[in-house]
């Protein structure tokens, strides 16, 4: 899942400059929602009650429409590697919302590492502010709305996580995001001159709608299940090692200082937190 993610920074970064970012957004969720309900109605099993249906759609839209808006948008404002630093944060967010609603207790250690996982990420930020003056702040801050969502969505999934099967869980979410989403993008989706829309591009939808929508979103609702939400998101925190490199060879962004100081906070609270 780590991997895949950290991948897909560079991926969205590379599509988003190619074309509309909401409607790149659009397609490869389109595409993952597709695949997932596939997926979800050829395993036998039995199916969410009207009731967690509704909610799942609720939640879709907290979760895969707003996350998705700021995370895009958001990651075609900034550096690929810093984005992938700043959504590190998520585990914290993900711990301090899940204790707000009484679903887990954080021992000290664990709360000593999100306060250090924390003060790496604006590490990060300033850093990126200060190195290009007003920098890619808009992008950070949006990103970081991005991390905020998706702490009260993952944390909302956790009794229906416990009930409805994960894949059932990931298609029924996406399709609550990608019914909003469609209707925002469709300006944008009917602009877009498919003929002019190169390989590459369309191998960029496909990796971001298959194994990142996909692959690795099972994976995490999984993991929601099996060891927990605040568990989950600490693996989740391995992106930014894949992402900096990975944006290094992808797009030539070269890690710098403030990148390598805060990810190395961001880690050590990973270490720390980790149970």
């Amino acid at each position: 899942m780590a991997v895949i993610w950290g991948v897909n920074f560079s991926v969205v970064k590379y599509g988003t400059q190619m074309m509309s970012p909401i409607a790149f957004n659009t397609l490869r969720m389109a595409i993952g929602c597709a695949v997932l309900f596939a997926i979800a109605y050829a395993r036998p099993g039995r199916r969410p009650s009207v009731a967690d249906r509704n909610r799942l759609l609720a939640l879709g839209v907290l979760g895969h429409c707003v996350y998705q808006l700021l995370f895009v948008q958001g990651l075609a404002l900034t550096r690929a590697g810093t984005a992938s630093l700043v959504v590190a944060a998520s585990p914290a967010a993900v711990a301090i919302v899940a204790r707000a609603f009484g679903h887990e207790r954080l021992p000290m250690k664990a709360v000593v590492g999100i306060a250090l996982s924390i003060s790496g990420v604006m590490l990060v930020v300033g850093g990126t502010l200060k190195a290009d003056g007003t920098g890619h702040l808009l992008g950070d801050l949006l990103i970081l709305g991005a991390v905020v969502v998706w702490a009260f969505y993952t944390t909302g999934l956790v009794p229906l996580a416990q009930r409805v099967e994960p894949a059932q869980v990931a298609a029924w979410t996406l399709v609550g995001g990608v019914a909003p989403l469609a209707l925002l993008a469709a300006p944008s989706l009917l602009a877009t001159d498919w003929g002019a829309v190169a390989p590459l591009t369309w191998g960029a939808i496909a990796y971001s709608g298959l194994l990142a929508m996909v692959v690795a979103y099972l994976i995490w609702y999984h993991g929601v299940r099996e060891i927990g939400p605040t568990r989950t998101a600490m693996f989740a925190n391995l992106q930014p090692i894949v992402a900096v490199l990975v944006a290094w060879a992808m797009l030539g962004e070269v890690p710098t200082i403030f990148q390598g100081t805060g990810a190395t906070a961001v880690l050590g609270g990973l270490y720390l937190a980790r149970r």
